[in-house]
């Protein structure tokens, strides 16, 4: 039996770096036609933005944000075969430099109706990924998500001013984690105090992501051996010795969060900075600063990636402290198969 299913982790997700003109431009060498695109710009500070397929490409969300849904038509004019094209928007301003995470879904949708709520996918099963749109009922229910296994990591965003509710079964389904707000926050509201099942997951009678009439999108996430995986790990608060977390894969992209404390959210990809290093450029999901402000306002991560996993070299209380920490990783190459990593 094979150890992984993909054998070349870029065909479903790519990070791409490129510079604003101020202009229009097309960017190239994602390596597929993207079906959800998350911008920051690296240079200075400005929101994260969020655009996918399903709501259509002039559609934004924004995670350090409540901000409702933002209809904007000079950002992303449209996906491409190999990536995106530009407007003279927010993503695109003169010699600003920006970092984008592209994902492949479905490049297309199914009505789905496993659940109560019938709801609109565009699913990947191969890469174990679906974005999915729903109308809340604002009563509880259950919502089909597609990928033919149970989740185990949501993210939802109502298009109103409310929080982003996220899941993980590392926090139980009476918690929910949010991009915005990295305090968390708990409630049988959240998801109906029902895990997620291999068809649906299930929704509280009220809260950010079922308001009556509210349309929402959730972006729902299964690990795939030798491409993606999500889970915790318990740091050891080791200066130069911290904690190892085996994947099975190098990591291309790596998202933490402290599950037990109100530290920021942190993302590192292996385009920012391809190799170990002893200051890896951090982003925070929850921030609109910078990446030089995040690196001097959070402390420096030193950070390895390695050809089965990634290892901490400090005691920052954000990625390696005494607490438990969730994260989301995906892969540059798989540990063994035909496309195997090596450790740089």
């Amino acid at each position: 039996m094979a150890y992984t299913t993909i054998k070349k982790p870029s065909d479903y997700f790519n990070t791409k770096l490129y510079t604003g003109n101020g202009s229009t431009q097309s960017i190239t060498g994602v390596g597929f036609q993207p079906d959800l695109v998350w911008f920051k710009v690296r240079s200075e500070a400005g929101s994260h933005r969020i655009v996918n397929a399903v709501r259509g490409n002039t559609k934004y969300l924004y995670p350090n944000t409540q901000d409702a849904e933002a209809t904007v038509t000079t950002n992303v004019t449209s996906f491409d075969s190999d990536g995106f094209s530009l407007g003279n928007g927010s993503v695109n301003e003169n010699t600003r430099t920006y970092a984008s995470w592209n994902w492949l879904g479905g490049n297309g949708t199914v009505t789905n109706t496993d659940g109560a709520t019938t709801s609109t996918v565009s699913l990947n099963s191969t890469a174990g990924f679906s974005i999915v749109n729903y109308v809340g009922t604002g009563s509880a229910t259950t919502v089909g998500h597609g990928l033919g296994s149970t989740p185990d990591f949501i993210m939802a965003k109502g298009d109103i001013a409310n929080n982003w509710v996220g899941y993980s079964p590392y926090l139980g389904n009476n918690s929910g984690l949010s991009f915005n707000d990295p305090t968390g926050f708990t409630g049988s509201h959240l998801w109906n105090n029902t895990d997620p099942t291999d068809t649906v997951f299930s929704l509280g009678a009220v809260g950010a992501t079922n308001n009556n009439g509210t349309s929402n999108t959730a972006y729902c996430f299964k690990s795939v051996k030798g491409y993606s995986k999500f889970g915790s790990y318990n740091g050891n608060n080791n200066a130069t010795d911290g904690a190892f977390i085996y994947l099975g894969f190098k990591p291309a992209f790596l998202i933490v969060k402290d599950s037990q404390s109100s530290q920021f959210w942190h993302m590192f990809d292996n385009k920012r900075e391809p190799f170990n290093d002893d200051d890896a450029p951090h982003l925070a999901p929850n921030s609109s600063a910078s990446e030089a402000t995040i690196r001097t306002d959070r402390g420096v991560a030193k950070l390895d990636f390695l050809s089965n996993g990634f290892k901490w070299r400090t005691d920052n209380s954000g990625f390696n402290g005494t607490n438990k920490y969730i994260y989301m990783a995906f892969a540059e190459e798989p540990l063994v198969g035909d496309n195997p990593a090596t450790a740089r």
